[in-house]
Order: structure tokens, then C-alpha cells, then sequence
């Protein structure tokens, strides 16, 4: 049996790959996000396909590959499974976010969504170990493969349940750092149940080598994130655009409160005593007073007297004590100037000529 090394390069690989798988399912996190609102889902799962199965997967398979070496063997890979290994990591977590993120959301769906991503992870990464070309004889063992089968449909259930729950960045920035620990433990756990023996030929490989693939790997990746993180920067600036009428409706009450407030009166206490009074008078309207009109005023026009204000009196007292009687005063220029005119039926209204002038 040969020796298989997981760590060529040390921890560089496996923490790269963790970094992509990382950054593919944090963007993919935030286009599921933007599709629960109701505006081009179907354009933003599409997006979230690639990001979660393109980058978060097939590319962190592809990464922690790199890494992967067999002692006395040569590994090249073929093109075009590798490229339909990755089809399938797209396609299978497209169909798993079309079934579960849907405005009425509910458990079978969530469960059958896992089970059919899960299920096409895994697919994808045998398929992606199928395409490797060696001069060495590999073999696998099932109990292994059957528990990395597991771990990938619980990671996409999991995942697809992040879909559907997590709100904020911080939120989702746990959970795409939870589904990266757990793609990269479901490829690490298949690579353990491999075994490689000799063949005994040193017959050459077909197949393109790992680092041909890197070069156009990266690029394509790189604009594929580039035009990801465009989408989601632009819809963000877009929604703060739409926010700021909101946020000035929502701190202005705050604004408010924080201002002093006039204290509330508080209307007198009322006693027995005046529930028991009568009501006063009503207020007449204002009238304008003229030498002309005061002949024709009543008291009902100009309003209540003294003697009208005087609260009536209980009926156990019978009469009011008088004060006594203060002698007029003598008449003086004035008075008897006023005193001296005529006497008759029409009130009288004195006037400035009536009073002697004095120099």
C-alpha cells in the first residue's frame, strides 16, 4: 500500500480551501437573503448557487486537492469531469435553494432539499475524485464513504436552514463560517477512506496537471466573486438609498421625547358645596357701547350686574344684614354740573361740556 499525504504543502491548502468554502457560502448566505424579499428570486438563487456550490464547494474541493499526493504516483485530472463535477455542485445546490427558500417555507421541504444538495455534494466529490488520473490503483472503503455521504447531507440542511433564518451580518458570517467547517470536514472525511496500492507499470497518465488547472481557475473564480460582491454591494447601496425617509421618521419621535414637555394642568378639585350651586348666567355676546345705542341696552344685553353675581341665598336665611348707610358726599363743581341736568324719562349720559372748565 502506497502513502497518501492530505498536507503537502502543510496547512496552506486546507486553509485555503476553508477561505473559499468561507467566502463562497458567505455570499451565497446574502443572496438567499435578498431573494426572501421578494425582488428577482429567482435571479439571486441563481446567484446563490454558484457562489454556495461553485465557489463554498467545488472550488474548495479543487483547492484541498492541490495538497493531495501519493507516494511513487503521478496524479493529472481529467478536464471534463472535472468541469462536470462542478456542474453538479452548481446544479444540485440550485435545485435544493429552489425547493426551500419559497414564501411559505416548511419542514419536507427544508428535509428533501438537504437530502437532494446533500446527495449531489457528494456526488460531486467522488465525481471529482473519479476524474483523477493515476498510475497507482485506488480503492475506498464504504464505511468511510457512507459517513461522508451523512456529513454532506447534514451540511446542506444545515446550510439551506441558514437560507432561510439568518438575518444581519454578523449572523451570517457565523453561519457561512459553520458551513465551511462543515463542507471541509465532508471532503476530508471522503479523502480518509481512500487507500492507493502500485499497479507496477510506469505506463504515462493522461490528464492535465494540477497546477495547468490553477491558473484559469483562478481567474475564472476571481470574476465570478468580483461580479458577486458587485450585486450584493449594489443592492445594499440601493436599499440604504430607500432608507433614509425611514430612519428620519423613526429618530425624530426620539428627538422628541427627548425635548421638555409642558406640564399637564390640573383642573381644581370640586367640592359638594359647588356641585350643588346653581349654574352661572350665560355670557352674553360683546356689544359696542355708543351715546347712541345705551337708551336701548338692557341688562340682558350688556351682561350680569353686581347684584347678578351675588350667589343666591340657601333657604334657612331669610335676609342679608345692610351695612350702614354712608352720607352722601357734598356736590362739588362737578356734580353739580351734572346735577343740574334736566330730569326726565331718557338715561342720561354726561359729557366733557357738562363740566366747567377751570383755568
Amino acid at each position: 500500500m502506497l502513502d497518501i499525504h492530505h498536507f503537502t504543502y502543510g496547512w496552506l491548502t486546507p486553509l485555503l480551501a476553508y477561505i473559499m468554502s468561507f467566502t463562497g457560502s458567505l455570499l451565497g448566505l446574502q443572496c438567499a437573503a435578498r431573494a426572501r424579499a421578494g425582488r428577482g428570486r429567482a435571479g439571486w438563487l441563481v446567484l446563490a448557487s454558484f457562489a454556495i456550490g461553485g465557489t463554498g464547494i467545488w472550488v474548495m474541493h479543487f483547492i484541498a486537492m492541490l495538497g493531495f499526493s501519493i507516494t511513487g504516483a503521478e496524479i493529472r485530472y481529467d478536464v471534463p469531469l472535472t468541469l462536470l463535477s462542478a456542474a453538479t455542485a452548481i446544479v444540485v445546490v440550485g435545485i435544493g435553494l429552489f425547493v426551500v427558500v419559497t414564501p411559505q417555507p416548511t419542514l419536507v421541504a427544508l428535509l428533501a432539499g438537504g437530502a437532494v444538495t446533500g446527495l449531489g455534494v457528494a456526488a460531486m466529490h467522488y465525481v471529482g475524485m473519479f476524474a483523477m488520473r493515476s498510475n497507482a490503483t485506488i480503492g475506498y472503503e464504504l464505511p468511510m464513504v457512507a459517513l461522508s455521504v451523512v456529513i454532506a447531507v447534514a451540511a446542506a440542511t444545515v446550510a439551506l436552514w441558514f437560507t432561510l433564518r439568518v438575518n444581519g451580518f454578523l449572523a451570517t458570517t457565523g453561519a457561512a463560517g459553520i458551513m465551511g467547517l462543515a463542507v471541509c470536514g465532508m471532503h476530508y472525511t471522503g479523502m480518509a477512506s481512500m487507500h492507493a496500492h502500485g499497479s507496477g507499470h510506469g505506463a504515462p497518465v493522461d490528464g492535465t496537471g494540477a497546477m495547468q488547472l490553477l491558473a484559469p481557475l483562478i481567474v475564472g473564480i476571481s470574476i465570478v466573486t468580483m461580479l458577486l460582491l458587485i450585486a450584493v454591494s449594489l443592492t445594499a447601496i440601493e436599499r440604504d438609498a430607500e432608507l433614509p425617509p425611514l430612519r428620519a421618521a423613526i429618530v425624530r419621535p426620539a428627538s422628541e421625547d427627548l425635548a421638555p414637555q409642558p406640564k399637564p394642568r390640573v383642573a381644581p378639585a370640586r367640592s359638594a358645596a359647588d356641585d350643588l350651586a346653581p349654574p352661572p348666567p350665560p355670557r352674553p355676546a360683546a356689544v359696542h357701547v355708543t351715546p347712541e345705542n345705551f337708551a336701548t341696552l338692557s341688562p340682558a344685553t350688556v351682561g350680569p350686574t353686581a347684584e347678578d353675581l351675588v350667589p343666591s341665598l340657601p333657604p334657612y336665611v331669610t335676609s342679608v344684614p345692610q351695612a350702614a348707610e354712608v352720607p352722601a358726599p357734598e356736590p362739588g363743581p362737578q356734580s353739580a354740573a351734572i346735577s343740574a341736568a334736566p330730569v326726565t324719562g331718557t338715561p342720561y349720559w354726561p359729557t366733557t361740556h357738562d363740566v366747567p372748565r377751570r383755568r
